[in-house]
């Protein structure tokens, strides 16, 4: 039975990125910088953690370095929930069926770290000009084409029947212009696939910080909750000025945003969600604002699996907007 205590709350692992200290892919580090870096997040009170394949690929390791990784979990006391590919879209012209195939892996592989679920996506790499602004949104980047619609859920429909032999759910993270990129197209992709393997991440932190309209987060998280299985959880700030058509959006800890996730987890919880978590942070301590959001998140549960929380959150929404 999941409490407040034993609730997975993981921590991203993007924030240290896929180069190791000394030069070279982190993949082909010693497992001692490994355990320096899950020592970090360990020593801030966070037991679990999302390795994704924008740090470790854990699909492109051999046995032998496999092995080492869990050796370094074991001795540090953290455990996994969730597996996520970070920009490696099935569909991709290029290497989409090298990403299938690393997908099929994760999916292999997440029994044997307890990972529930394995998380995909249809993002693809960053554009040059996004490389190159201070916060990649700002800049324009890959628009998912229609032609590949039918590919991209077949083959998730693929990896969806290979998850549920394994006892593991997919999750489908919502990203804007893709095939998941709106609650419209997010929900529309998810009945079309079918699915009982297959619930949405709805990481809407990607769409807030957009320069551009967006739905009431309210109305969408309505919508997505109850499909929700998974969930990259993370806030922004978010100004428009209607006077000269401006946008301001910064990253921000969850309880600082524009997001109220006090009241949104509370009422995912009240939906029947029972995903894991797994915080994420762009720019300045990343680590240490993922381990305010990690404290921040348990307290909220505590609230919301109290006997004494008994005003709905669903009975909430329609507060002040």
């Amino acid at each position: 039975m999941l409490t407040a205590e034993n609730w997975p709350i993981a921590a991203n692992m993007l924030t240290f990125g896929s180069t190791a200290p000394g030069g070279g892919h982190i993949k082909d580090a010693p497992a001692s910088v490994w355990a320096v870096q899950l020592g970090q997040v360990k020593a801030l009170g966070i037991d679990q953690i999302d390795p994704t394949d924008a740090w470790v690929p854990l699909a492109e390791l051999p046995e032998e370095r496999l092995a080492q990784f869990s050796s370094v979990l074991n001795d540090l006391g953290m455990t996994i929930p969730s597996i996520s590919m970070t920009r490696r879209s099935i569909v991709d012209l290029r290497s989409g069926e090298t990403h299938l195939e690393q997908a099929h892996r994760l999916i292999d592989l997440a029994p044997r770290f307890g990972a529930t679920i394995v998380n995909i996506g249809f993002m693809q790499g960053l554009t040059g000009e996004q490389e190159d602004a201070i916060w990649f949104w700002l800049a324009d980047g890959h628009v998912d084409s229609a032609e590949y619609r039918d590919l991209a859920i077949e083959r998730t429909r693929i990896l969806a029947d290979h998850a549920a032999r394994n006892g593991v759910q997919l999750s489908l993270e919502m990203y804007e212009d893709t095939y998941v990129g709106t609650p419209d197209d997010a929900l529309e992709f998810l009945r079309d696939i079918d699915h009982e393997a297959v619930g949405l991440n709805p990481d809407l932190g990607n769409l807030i910080r957009l320069h551009r309209p967006i739905e009431d987060y309210r109305t969408m998280f309505e919508r997505l909750l109850p499909r929700t299985n998974f969930w990259h959880i993370k806030n922004y700030t978010r100004d428009f000025d209607p006077a000269t058509g401006a946008y301001a959006t910064s990253p921000v800890p969850l309880k600082y945003g524009y997001i109220n996730y006090r009241q949104i987890i509370r009422q995912a919880i009240e939906l029947g969600f029972t995903g894991p978590f797994c915080c994420e942070h762009y720019g300045s301590d990343s680590l240490g604002v993922i381990a305010e959001n990690h404290d921040y998140i348990r307290e909220v549960l505590h609230s919301a699996l109290s006997p004494e929380a008994a005003v709905p959150a669903l009975a909430l929404a329609g507060g002040p907007r």
